[in-house]
């Protein structure tokens, strides 16, 4: 470069003539980002028990989805949260994230997805009786959506912290619990016997219940309430997805054979995609 190119005056707002700083590159410690992610914690979580090269992708996203899982329970605590102080509009902004995550949730699924029996039974014998319905964060996930029960709990005695977390979340109001409230409050003839449901068992749909939302779709478009419920629709079917695509993942994997844990595999998961989670959103749609 000639000195005539040296003297050229640095313009910062020209990124032709700026040069880039140099990154900060000696920390006393470990990095910012590490301390805040903990990265080498997450990358040093993955202990395969097989020789096969597959276990690590089956093993990876795994714990993927306990992440996404995770953050998911959270945004719906969030909004159950909210909607218990009648504040709306936070509430159906946390269930807008979790649409999003669901979205990427059901992604982790193509890793997996296509899995030939061969491929699943190098590694699967290193699962032992390990079986995502085990799963502490999705037993979390489930009863939020009011699909509660206390005979869940049983596989995670042997874990107190995971046991009494578990405990406190079946004896608490759903997602959906929170929601009805709601509806009873702005008006809605909510019965007094899905109101004061024994919130340790699983919702079961009421007629009274789908009248409420079949006057809510009636009603205000814009309103509150029909955005809540459009919310609470969105989530519902992409649970119903992830349902969907667990069910063909494992039929491909595995066909009709036992489930790892002892569960009944694709039998059990077929039962669990014919079910709609928050059901009157659905059925109140036939009345409009």
């Amino acid at each position: 470069m000639s000195q005539q190119a040296h003297d050229i005056p640095q313009d910062p707002k020209n990124p032709e003539t700026h040069e880039p700083e140099t990154p900060h590159l000696d920390f006393d410690g470990t990095t910012p980002y590490e301390d805040y992610v903990k990265a080498d914690v997450l990358t040093h979580l993955q202990h395969t028990l097989s020789d096969d090269p597959g276990e690590m992708v089956f093993l990876v996203t795994t714990q993927v989805m306990e992440l996404w899982f995770t953050v998911i329970v959270h945004e719906w605590e969030t909004a159950a949260r909210a909607l218990r102080e009648d504040r709306v509009r936070p509430a159906i902004d946390a269930l807008k994230r979790s649409v999003r995550e669901l979205e990427a949730l059901n992604a982790s699924w193509k890793p997996l997805g296509q899995l030939t029996p061969a491929q699943f039974n190098s590694y699967r014998g290193a699962l032992g009786e390990g079986s995502g319905f085990q799963s502490a964060m999705y037993r979390r996930l489930e009863f939020l959506l009011g699909e509660k029960s206390a005979a869940m709990l049983v596989p995670h005695r042997g874990s107190p912290r995971v046991h009494a977390e578990l405990e406190k979340a079946l004896h608490e109001p759903s997602l959906y619990d929170e929601v009805l409230r709601l509806l009873a409050r702005r008006g809605h003839a909510i019965p007094d016997a899905v109101l004061s449901r024994d919130l340790t068992r699983r919702y079961e749909p009421s007629p009274e219940v789908e009248a409420a939302w079949t006057a809510v779709y009636e009603g205000d478009q814009n309103g509150e309430l029909a955005r809540l419920g459009e919310a609470l629709t969105d989530v519902a079917e992409l649970v119903w997805r992830w349902r969907n695509d667990h069910l063909v993942a494992t039929r491909r994997a595995m066909g009709a054979k036992t489930g790892t844990g002892g569960s009944a595999g694709v039998a059990w998961l077929e039962k669990r995609a014919q079910k709609s989670v928050f059901p009157e959103l659905w059925t109140a749609r036939s009345y409009v």
